[in-house]
């Protein structure tokens, strides 16, 4: 059902309402398998096991055009953000946003695209507040980030990301160099991404950034 114009041109349709006509965000070609529809605006999506797993995750839609922010990281500095393909140009950095924590998050998910968050340590957030920031998100349609120790960590996550191993690979017999640590990346939550599905990937990779595990090149270092 639709309201019509004089002309007979579609003014209102009710079956759109309510309906997001934005585009999802982009992710890496490697993190395809895992969220085959990209970042979806208005979702909230936990990552745990590895700070550079949400980095890479970051990383495409930033380079499309996405402004993002980093909450409570005070470890993450701006040129591992930049290796994983974020623009510093528009990434926000609030290391420490003390007490006002949850306010502080919430006026970002007014005016930003994406914004990950590390919870304050020690203490977990009041129901109450993750159910708002969810809806904050939803609202704005913006992507709320949650860095959390375990996959189930951040209650009613639309997309649950984890990543566990972390084999290196470059050290030879006492000689060579770290090149690439292999990682296996796994996927739940409710919905379209109630179904688990995982990947083995290279985390970084040889090279930086994030691919699936295929064979590394052979190199062959020749000293003097």
């Amino acid at each position: 059902m639709a309201i019509r114009k004089a002309d007979g041109s579609t003014a209102v349709d009710w079956q759109a309402v309510g309906q997001r006509t934005a585009p999802p965000h982009p992710v890496p070609s490697a993190l395809t398998p895992l969220l085959p529809g990209g970042l979806r605006r208005g979702s909230t999506v936990s990552v745990s096991g590895s700070v550079s797993l949400l980095l890479a995750l970051l990383g495409a839609a930033s380079a499309a055009g996405a402004w993002c922010a980093l909450v409570g990281f005070p470890r993450v500095s701006a040129e591992a953000a930049r290796e994983y393909g974020i623009d510093l140009a528009r990434l926000a950095l609030v290391p420490a946003p003390g007490e006002g924590w949850t306010t502080a998050v919430g006026a970002l998910l007014d005016s930003l695209e994406i914004v990950a968050v590390r919870p304050p340590r020690g203490r977990g957030l009041p129901p109450g507040d993750v159910r708002r920031l969810a809806a904050r998100a939803r609202g704005k349609d913006a992507v709320l980030v949650p860095f959390v120790p375990e996959a189930a960590a951040w209650p009613g996550a639309d997309v649950r990301l984890h990543s566990s191993g972390g084999t290196w690979t470059g050290i030879g017999a006492g000689t060579g160099r770290l090149r690439a640590r292999q990682v296996e990346v796994t996927a739940g939550g409710r919905g379209q991404a109630a179904r688990p599905s995982s990947a083995t990937l290279w985390l970084p990779a040889d090279g930086g950034g994030i691919e699936p595990a295929t064979p590394l090149a052979d190199v062959i270092d020749i000293a003097g």
